[in-house]
């Protein structure tokens, strides 16, 4: 189990090649085998531009009023003066006339879709996710069983709704959109079954983790009504309730870390839940601050500051003041995909770094997209990213 960022860092991102995803195989089952979960290395890494291609800021722009109306239904339906267990409540699928996480998730991944084929998805998936967790005794009348046939079923119904889609050419930009025209560097297109267990996979990451942070912000906000529109209270709520725990890895061969031997085989759990309640990292971090994600003054750091918005968190802070050298610190708010050289403000052969204020595990995955953005090699630079 490793606790703390640099070993998170070396397992997910800098050495990731050396783990593996491992997860229980009849989880894997489920979902379906070519879900970007269960994969690592140049196909892990196509799926994840085409997921993160699908929830980009235009496209969720445009999903706006269609969020916004299932939300107020969803608050409408809770009125009835009862006593609410929000995290259930988002994830219903049968009982309330509109289920959130359900809905949003569907309207993300399909765009406008037929009200037949959405009453098939959700009871099957009702079905699956009821099983999902349970001991896999795959015998009949056992929960597992249950949610085994649910997913052959829900296959069947992917695959109907992926040929009336390439028959009509939908214009629509979404996540199966990306997964259809998607093409390898052969020409190759994602096989049905393929496209069926990514959407399957984002269906299934969509229910809990969304479910489960939207409550806690509601808790939050409930706790303190002046927090309500703060986008920090989000960022807030994710790091103190680390929506996703940990995750799993498994040494793909005997690794040396620090002077210790992984050996092959054995698993490796990075503790998001543990990094993001360290004191090292987050001052009182059992205390709910939402301020701790606003730029502060870097007055009582010793090195000379320049730039006109020299203002930074005490984590970095505390970091530059050790290396002992002057720095400058330019605060961009840019989405990743729009983000140019010219707005970094840095002179060629000056050492740059990026921090986010994003979870942990989202900052990691993220590194390599910025290579990407930026036609980033490391080849013939012994190892130094000159951007």
């Amino acid at each position: 189990m490793l606790a703390c960022p640099e070993a998170a860092r070396f397992v997910l991102v800098t050495q990731a090649h050396l783990f593996k995803p491992s997860y229980p195989r009849s989880k894997e089952q489920l979902i379906g085998p070519s879900a970007i979960f269960f994969h690592q290395g140049g196909y892990h890494t196509r799926m994840r531009k085409l997921v993160q291609a699908s929830l980009s800021l235009d496209l969720i722009r445009n999903l706006v009023p269609a969020i916004e109306a299932i939300a107020v239904s969803t608050l409408e339906s809770w009125c009835d003066g009862r006593v609410i267990d929000t995290f259930h409540e988002m994830k219903k699928v049968f009982d309330p006339p509109v289920k959130f996480t359900f809905d949003v998730a569907v309207l993300s991944i399909y765009g406008e879709l037929d009200s037949d084929y959405k009453e098939k998805l959700k009871r099957n998936y009702w079905t699956l996710d009821k099983g999902y967790n349970c001991f896999p005794i795959n015998l009949p009348g056992t929960l597992y069983h249950k949610a085994f046939l649910a997913r052959r079923r829900l296959s069947q119904i992917i695959s109907e709704i992926i040929s009336e889609r390439r028959e009509r050419r939908f214009a629509q930009k979404n996540l199966l959109s990306s997964l259809l025209n998607y093409k390898d560097e052969n020409g190759q297109l994602l096989t049905n079954d393929q496209i069926g267990d990514n959407i399957i996979g984002v269906l299934f990451a969509a229910q809990d983790t969304t479910a489960s942070v939207l409550t806690w912000v509601l808790k939050y906000i409930h706790d303190d009504p002046q927090l309500l529109g703060a986008i920090k209270v989000v960022m807030e709520s994710m790091r103190m309730a680390s929506i996703i725990s940990f995750t799993f890895r498994e040494a793909a061969e005997d690794v040396e870390y620090n002077g210790f031997l992984i050996p092959k085989g054995w698993k490796v759990l990075p503790l998001f839940r543990i990094i993001h309640h360290n004191p090292d990292f987050f001052t009182n971090p059992e205390k709910f601050d939402p301020s701790r994600f606003e730029p502060i003054s870097t007055k009582a750091v010793k090195p000379p500051c320049t730039g006109d918005h020299c203002r930074t968190s005490p984590r970095l802070g505390k970091e530059v003041e050790s290396l002992d050298m002057p720095f400058q610190f330019n605060h961009v708010n840019v989405s990743l995909r729009e983000l140019t050289i010219d707005m970094l403000k840095v002179r060629s052969g000056k050492a740059l770094a990026l921090t986010s204020v994003l979870n942990l595990h989202v900052l990691l995955a993220e590194e390599d997209r910025i290579d990407a953005h930026f036609g980033h090699s490391d080849k013939n630079n012994n190892g130094v990213k000159d951007y």
